[in-house]
C-alpha cells in the first residue's frame, strides 16, 4: 500500500509512515464532513465563537509537545515552535472575539421595502497547505472558515503528517463536532478529483507559484472559487536616511527566520549608495557569525531546512547565481554533516537573470542589491513577478509610510522591523504571489454566500 513518510530533516531518521487513503475512504470522509457541515451551519455565531476560544486554551495547553513534533517534522526551532502555536491561539481568539461581529447580518435600505444581507456558510472548503508553518497554515484558514459556519478538509504536506493529524485530535478534544475539520491522506491525482467533487465548494492553497497556477486551473475548470497564498522574493529597502545598525540587525532576522524557509521572509536587500559597503560589510559579518545547530536547543540560531532535496534545490540556485556573477560574501556550499542544513549565505552582485533576483530563494540566502537612491530602491523592490511583502527602513517615518501606501506594490509592508502575521490585519499578496486575504476579518468572508434577502412593500 502506498504510504505518505515523515523524515526528521536534522538527523535523516525516519519517523513514521501513514497509509494512504482509498479512493472511496476519500468519498467517505467528504461525505461524512459535509454531514457535519450541514448542522454547524445552523449553529449561531456565538456557539461557533465558544468552542473556537476553546480551540485557543487546548493549543495553549499543548504547546510543548506540538512544537517538539513540528520540530521533529520539519527542523523548526523549537522555541519557534512555540511562537508558531501561540500566534495560532491568537488568531483563534481575534476569530472567536470579532467573528459574530463580522459575520452579522447587516439590514440596509432599499427602494419600496428593506433589505438584509446575510453572510451564509457555503459548505466544504479544501485547503492544500505546505509544511513550514504546520500549525499557523492549517489554522489561518480552517478557523475562519469554521468561524464562518463551513466544513473543512485538509490536505497537509506529507512531511508534516503527523502535525495535521495532532490539530485534528486537538480541535476535537476542544469541542468541535466530529470529522468537521477532516484531514486527508491522500496523493496528488486524488488531491485534483476532491477539488472537482461537487460537495466541495471552495479551495485555498498556500505554496509554489506553480501549484497555485495548477490548482487554480483545475479550480477553475469546476467553477471553484480559489483563495491562493503563493511565493515572493520579498525586497527590504535601506533607504538614505536608515537607521543602519536597526537594519543590519532586522534583516539578518528577516532572512533566517524560521530557517529562512517563511514566505514572507525579506529575501533582497535593496541597499542606496549612501548605505552599501557599509551595510554589506557588518550584514556580512553578522550572518557569517550564525551557527547551525539542533533545532531543539534553546541557543539554536539556524537549524536544518525541511528535506534535503530542498536544500539541493536552494544549492542549485545559489550555484547557477555565482556562475552568471553574483558572488558570496559567506556561505554558499553545502556543510558536511548530517541533515538537511544549509549556511547563513550572502550574495552580492546580484543582477536581472540570476536566480538571486528572479526567484525566490526558500533558505538561509539573502541577495543584496545596490541602488543609486530612494527611487531607484523602489523601483528595484517593485521589479519582480511577485508581490506578496516587503519593508523599509526610515526614519522618516511619514516618508515611509506613503512609500508604503502608494508605492510598494505588495500586499503587506513592514517600516523599521520585521514580523510574519497579526490577526487583525490582512495577509496575501497581488501579482503572482496570489490573491485573497486571510486574517483582519477578510479570510472569514472569502468563502460565504453573500446573499440578499428583499422585503418589498
Amino acid at each position: 500500500m502506498a504510504q505518505l513518510t515523515t523524515i526528521n530533516p536534522a538527523t535523516n531518521e525516519t519517523l513514521k509512515h501513514y497509509d494512504l487513503m482509498s479512493d472511496n475512504e476519500v468519498e467517505t470522509a467528504i461525505a461524512r464532513c459535509h454531514t457535519a457541515y450541514e448542522d454547524w451551519r445552523l449553529k449561531s455565531l456565538k456557539d461557533r465563537a465558544r468552542i473556537i476560544r476553546e480551540i485557543a486554551k487546548t493549543l495553549r495547553d499543548n504547546k510543548d509537545a506540538f512544537a517538539e513534533l513540528m520540530t521533529r517534522e520539519t527542523g523548526k526551532l523549537f522555541k519557534d515552535g512555540q511562537a508558531e502555536i501561540d500566534l495560532c491561539a491568537q488568531i483563534c481568539e481575534y476569530t472567536a472575539d470579532e467573528g459574530p461581529t463580522e459575520l452579522a447580518d447587516e439590514t440596509r435600505d432599499r427602494p419600496n421595502g428593506k433589505g438584509l444581507v446575510t453572510y451564509s456558510p457555503v459548505g466544504v472548503v479544501y485547503g492544500i497547505q505546505p509544511w513550514n508553518f504546520p500549525c499557523y497554515q492549517a489554522v489561518r484558514y480552517s478557523i475562519a472558515n469554521l468561524m464562518a459556519g463551513n466544513g473543512v478538509l485538509l490536505k497537509h504536506a506529507e512531511s508534516c503528517t503527523g502535525s495535521g493529524l495532532f490539530l485534528k485530535k486537538l480541535y476535537e478534544q476542544a469541542g468541535l463536532p466530529k470529522d468537521l475539520f477532516t484531514v486527508l491522506l491522500i496523493d496528488h491525482d486524488q488531491s485534483d478529483d476532491v477539488i472537482a467533487h461537487d460537495k466541495v465548494r471552495g479551495v485555498t492553497l498556500t505554496g509554489s507559484e506553480g501549484a497555485g497556477k495548477t490548482v487554480a486551473a483545475k479550480a477553475g475548470e469546476a467553477l471553484k472559487k480559489t483563495v491562493l497564498e503563493l511565493g515572493s522574493n520579498d525586497a527590504y529597502i535601506i533607504l538614505e536616511d536608515a537607521d543602519l545598525e536597526l537594519a543590519v540587525k532586522t534583516c539578518v532576522q528577516a532572512r533566517l527566520f524560521n530557517n529562512g524557509q517563511t514566505c514572507v521572509n525579506g529575501k533582497r536587500f535593496i541597499v542606496t549608495d549612501k548605505h552599501y559597503d557599509a551595510f554589506v560589510e557588518r550584514y556580512a559579518q553578522a550572518m557569517t557569525e550564525i551557527e547551525l545547530g539542533d533545532p531543539m536547543k534553546d541557543d539554536t540560531e539556524l537549524g536544518p531546512m525541511s528535506r534535503t532535496e530542498l536544500r539541493d534545490q536552494l544549492h542549485e540556485q545559489v550555484r547557477e547565481s555565482l556562475e552568471k556573477g553574483a558572488r558570496a560574501l559567506c556561505g554558499g556550499e553545502v556543510p558536511d554533516r548530517e541533515g538537511a542544513y544549509y549556511p547563513a549565505t550572502v550574495l552580492v552582485d546580484v543582477k536581472p537573470g540570476q536566480p538571486a533576483y528572479d526567484d525566490e530563494l526558500f533558505g538561509p540566502v539573502a541577495s543584496v542589491i545596490r541602488a543609486k537612491d530612494d527611487e531607484d530602491a523602489m523601483r528595484i523592490a517593485n521589479d519582480s513577478r511577485y508581490g506578496l511583502g516587503g519593508g523599509i527602513f526610515s526614519k522618516d517615518e511619514d516618508k515611509a509610510m506613503k512609500l508604503a501606501r502608494d508605492h510598494f506594490d505588495t500586499g503587506m509592508v513592514m517600516i523599521n522591523g520585521y514580523d510574519i502575521a497579526t490577526p487583525n490585519l490582512p495577509f496575501g499578496g497581488v501579482k503572482n504571489s496570489g490573491y485573497g486575504r486571510e486574517h483582519g476579518g477578510f479570510g472569514m468572508k472569502e468563502f460565504v454566500n453573500a446573499k440578499a434577502v428583499s422585503v418589498l412593500y
